[in-house]
């Protein structure tokens, strides 16, 4: 086994199941998993990140950062996931729900469009869907309250 648990990201639109073999572990505990990658695509806006997965909470917060290191905005995946001992690994499954927090300030709900598909077609069952809009609900409350700043604090100490 490997010192660190590998991690996968499981899409359910498109339906894939991703090794994130390049992104490195920085912290990890009961509560928290911290990592940094580099985009497994090319794109032209970001080249790199920091990640935080909130287990309990359902949703990672994501610090997307150009190539200069500046921050282009922070990328909030709705999330739940499961932890395979056997193989050391956890994989975590995007229940498509997303939240863009720019840094103006401005927040913006993503893909909420896919969230309903996959309600109509079954992908989804109601345990998903309430799971989802409790983790959804709970971001966004902290997020209008003004307290990002507590989710992102430790990502924000990390050279990229």
């Amino acid at each position: 086994m490997a010192d660190k648990p590998l991690l996968y990201r499981k899409r359910i639109i498109p339906p894939e199941n991703v090794l994130l073999k390049d992104d490195e572990i920085l912290y990890i505990d009961e509560r928290i998993i911290i990592t940094k990658w580099n985009t497994l695509h090319p794109k032209k806006d970001f080249s790199h990140g920091v990640s935080c997965y909130f287990l309990k909470e359902g949703y990672k917060v994501s610090k997307f950062l150009r190539t200069d290191d500046s921050l282009l905005y922070w990328y909030c995946d709705i999330l739940d996931y499961t932890y395979e001992s056997e193989t050391d690994s956890y994989v975590f499954r995007d229940l498509l729900a997303d939240v863009i927090v720019y840094p103006d300030g401005f927040v913006k709900v993503n893909d909420l469009d896919e969230f309903e598909e996959a309600i109509e077609n079954g992908v989804l069952v109601i345990s998903d869907v309430t799971r989802a809009l409790k983790s959804l609900s709970n971001l966004l409350e902290i997020i209008y309250s003004g307290d990002f700043g507590k989710l992102t604090k430790r990502i924000d100490t990390i050279n990229c």
